[in-house]
């Protein structure tokens, strides 16, 4: 694990918002470099702040990662990530472009040299589904089409 994201984030509950945004059957992901040598596809998201709310942090860390401006649409569902030590609760939401241009971003809380984020980009759900697991954030891994993720909702443990 990427020693920067250990100290950072292991050994606390981080609360962590994601957003779900589509192209037609392409899934907006980014890729980061979160394990040594190993890619990590994700939903672009990140850490919820004190007296931070859900919908500005989202609309942020949208743009610092992607350089897209969104709408959030509405809430979907939480899941839960568990694996010592990095233990987050995350608020899943749907969103839609509304300005801005897509370019790989950046992570704030990391320095220059040590930026894990590598790529964003909308993926094919065929891509999706033939990635290994372990490259795929959790939530990716639950549904076999993309109708059953446009339409997940409630809770999970990944």
């Amino acid at each position: 694990m990427n020693e920067n994201i250990k100290a950072l984030y292991g050994n606390k509950i981080r609360v962590r918002v994601a957003g779900l945004c589509w192209k037609d059957d392409s899934l907006l992901l980014v890729n980061h470099s979160l394990y040594k040598g190993q890619d990590f596809w994700a939903p672009p998201g990140g850490g919820l702040d004190f007296g931070q709310r859900m919908e500005d942090c989202l609309k942020q860390e949208f743009m610092e990662e992607t350089g897209l401006q969104i709408n959030v649409d509405g809430f979907r569902f939480v899941a839960e990530f568990v694996n010592p030590p990095l233990h987050a609760i995350e608020l899943f939401a749907d969103v839609s472009i509304s300005g801005g241009v897509l370019t790989t971003g950046y992570d704030p809380e990391l320095t220059a040299e040590g930026q894990i984020i590598r790529a964003a980009k909308f993926v094919p759900w065929e891509t999706v589904l033939a990635m290994p697991a372990q490259i795929k954030h959790g939530i990716l891994k639950l549904c076999a089409t993309v109708k059953e993720l446009k339409t997940l909702t409630g809770f999970y443990r990944i």
